[in-house]
């Protein structure tokens, strides 16, 4: 019997690829999770549970939690990268972490095929196919649900044919979890119009919980302490401020964007942790970075981020741009001040001993210390002597 291994997560459409790879096409199914830091160890255990009562030869669970930050996410952070000014790269980020598993797995155990449970439309299935046919070539590669277009209310009729006993309605949704956010879909996402409702989010709002102050403080970009605790691992930094946020209901949104296929796509996501990360970093910067090293990263950034929701983190010039992103981070140490509330948050303020806005050479809009009156005449009719120039010659009026 040939040898296949599941890109497995345990929700709907993987656990019909299961029974459908094992029973309809008669191969023996290799189940693998990829842990990037959104599930607990007992939630593990539970995916491992359902995986062996699908009758699959063998489970396994392979953490990559440290590897996807030290590898990627370090430099989300330190490019600000926000898809659309919105969305954090929750999934885009992880799928590339995940498929590097999934493909050194099949590597190990020599199997024939490999399999992943993305739909036709979305971004993921080519991801996990551009990944595969870098690393796997000659391996055959199995997508059930898109090669079937099969809907979710398909796949849960067949599961129940079955006789698979599962949370359908909460299958309703499908739900990614990882350390840089989880995201939502369902039919809510499949229009341009509805909103995901309260019980969809993961993780439910404590209206109990009120207004609250965090300081959060970075080492050359990196978060390392909160409210003064220091942590041994910018992992466990992001855990802890996401243990702390979440409760609030903020970071929630849908993102609108494009999808590598050419339609637009819409998705839910709550990733309190990531944007406020990126928010209080990215004011960090605006105090310890000149305008030209902000504006250089603000345009690399972009490409970087574009570039790796599209699968393409295995592009040599991604690591041409993390050698920039990490190098401008030299000075992008302090602490930033933020302020929690129920579905928002405020970033308030910094101290940094870099911080360029320093009293020593002047107050903005006041008074100024390193210049004159005469000095500024000079450098004004000089800086706008081109400009000038070319008025007077191409007789510009307004």
């Amino acid at each position: 019997m040939d040898k296949v291994v599941l890109a497995y997560s345990g929700g709907l459409d993987t656990t019909y690829c299961a029974i459908y790879l094992n029973k309809i096409k008669g191969l023996e199914v290799h189940a693998l999770t990829v842990n990037t830091g959104g599930f607990s160890e007992e939630e593990i255990k539970q995916i491992e549970a359902r995986a062996k009562g699908l009758g699959v030869a063998s489970f396994k669970c392979v953490d990559v939690t440290r590897n996807y930050y030290e590898t990627c996410i370090k430099y989300l952070i330190f490019g600000n990268v926000l898809k659309n000014a919105t969305y954090p790269l929750s999934v885009s980020a992880e799928r590339m972490l995940q498929a590097f598993a999934v493909a050194r797995h099949v590597q190990e155990i020599g199997a024939t095929h490999v399999a992943h449970g993305s739909t036709g439309a979305g971004n993921d299935q080519v991801r996990f196919d551009m990944v595969f046919q870098s690393m796997l070539p000659g391996v055959d590669i199995l997508t059930p649900i898109r090669d079937m277009r099969l809907s979710r209310e398909e796949e849960i009729n067949f599961l129940k044919e079955q006789h698979v006993e599962m949370n359908f309605a909460k299958a309703a949704y499908s739900i990614n979890k990882g350390l840089w956010g989880t995201s939502v879909g369902g039919k809510e996402t499949l229009n341009s119009k509805d909103y995901l409702p309260e019980e969809a989010w993961p993780t439910p709002v404590n209206k109990e919980l009120e207004k609250r102050n965090i300081s959060l403080g970075f080492d050359k970009g990196e978060l390392v302490a909160i409210d003064g605790k220091k942590f041994s691992h910018p992992v466990e930094a992001i855990q802890y401020l996401q243990s702390i946020a979440q409760p609030f209901g903020v970071g929630r949104d849908i993102h609108v964007g494009d999808t590598i296929i050419g339609i637009k796509g819409r998705v839910g996501f709550e990733a309190a942790a990531p944007l406020i990360i990126i928010k209080a970093h990215h004011l960090l910067e605006k105090h310890t970075l000149t305008k030209w090293q902000l504006y250089w990263k603000d345009q690399l950034s972009a490409w970087y981020g574009n570039w790796l929701h599209e699968g393409q983190m295995l592009d040599p010039t991604m690591r041409n741009i993390e050698k920039f992103l990490a190098d401008s981070q030299a000075t992008v140490t302090g602490t930033v001040f933020v302020n929690l509330q129920p579905y928002r948050f405020t970033v308030t303020g910094i101290e940094s001993n870099h911080d360029l806005m320093s009293s020593k050479f002047g107050s903005y809009g006041e008074m100024n210390k390193g210049w004159t009156g005469e000095d500024v005449k000079g450098f004004a009719k000089i800086f706008g002597n081109q400009t000038a120039i070319y008025n007077k010659i191409n007789e510009v009026k307004k």
